[in-house]
């Protein structure tokens, strides 16, 4: 089968960085479907897993959290889907990756595709949707209600960085499924055009200090910060803007944080990492089988719309490396996605 993957840890510019190869198709055993992917996105986890775990000398690592594809195989003890099935999903960070024809993966972590979706737009959502929905209901414990419900809750959600991937679902999943007040922040122009769109009640530039555009909203203290980007810069922010018994969530990779400075207020500091269930074979892995599924009918229902950015074409090396690269630069708005070998 045709894959993309790397050798060694090297600069994206470098055309070995990423290659084309060629891999035996696995067989799929236990509770694994062999899926024939159609469609992949690119997430940040890609490019650092690319820079920094560098495979084993003579073998080759292939990336790729998020896909949909069909079932052509199921292992033995499978029970929720057979071949023929479309699905999508965002894998396991202990597997090798979605950037491959075919793949094995755990259906526990699987869901069926949207039907109103084609595959690529439906490639874009897995890894966001499940990181949003674990941040917004689980980590945040932000009350949850039917998306016709028109019921407002006294709660306030800070959304920073939302015009990336895991922003532009949860924005969507804010605005539609609580009664939460939705501040989103935005620097440029698109991006706050673009989370507008998705839902956000009030857009604040997250280049200047929030407190004083939040106050200016008078709207009441926030109760709930998802920080998706920069958390150390933000944290003096985050403790003065938020109620008392606030709670903090933050996805990204802050080398270090005074967390004593959470105590006066009894904040709450909560790590989103979407991948935990399948790293450590969690109890209620099937949580993400769930979730994916919901997000499925609500898409179909339509009230929850696809983020993809931009479409980069075939799923190969010179394309990899393209999405790579704009990541990297921290400037794309919503999802790039690929499709076909």
């Amino acid at each position: 089968m045709k894959a993309i993957a790397y050798t060694q840890s090297l600069p994206i510019n470098d055309s070995a960085s990423l290659i084309d190869i060629e891999l035996p198709q696995p067989t799929a055993s236990g509770v694994d479907l062999l899926v024939k992917v159609s469609s992949i996105a690119v997430n940040p986890v890609d490019y650092k897993i690319r820079q920094n775990a560098a495979p084993e000398e003579g073998e080759y690592k292939v990336l790729g959290w998020d896909a949909v594809g069909e079932v052509v195989a199921t292992g033995e003890l499978v029970s929720h889907f057979t071949p023929g099935d479309k699905v999508f999903y965002a894998g396991d960070l202990n597997r090798q990756g979605s950037n491959a024809q075919y793949q094995l993966v755990d259906e526990r972590i699987v869901g069926h595709k949207p039907k109103s979706l084609s595959d690529s737009e439906a490639a874009a959502l897995p890894l966001t949707a499940i990181t949003a929905w674990e941040l917004l209901f689980e980590r945040l414990a932000i009350k949850q209600q039917q998306p016709d419900s028109t019921t407002q809750s006294n709660e306030v959600i800070l959304i920073v960085g939302a015009a990336g991937g895991v922003g532009s679902i949860l924005v969507q999943l804010a605005n539609k499924l609580t009664g939460a007040t939705v501040i989103a922040t935005a620097s440029r122009e698109s991006s706050a055009t673009w989370v507008k769109k998705l839902g956000a009640d009030h857009v604040i530039d997250h280049t200047k200090p929030l407190t004083a555009q939040i106050e200016q909203l008078n709207i009441g203290q926030v109760t709930h910060v998802a920080s998706l980007t920069h958390t150390d810069s933000y944290l003096d922010s985050y403790v003065e803007l938020l109620a008392p018994m606030g709670k903090i969530a933050l996805i990204d990779d802050p080398k270090s944080l005074d967390i004593s400075k959470l105590k006066l207020k009894s904040l709450s500091l909560h790590w989103e990492f979407m991948f935990t269930r399948s790293m450590f074979k969690t109890n209620d892995m099937s949580e993400q089988h769930r979730l994916l599924n919901k997000i499925s009918d609500l898409i179909d229902q339509g009230h929850i719309q696809t983020t993809v950015g931009k479409n980069l074409g075939t799923i190969n090396a010179k394309n990899l490396r393209a999405a790579h690269a704009e990541l990297e630069s921290g400037k794309s708005i919503g999802k790039i996605v690929l499709e076909g070998f």
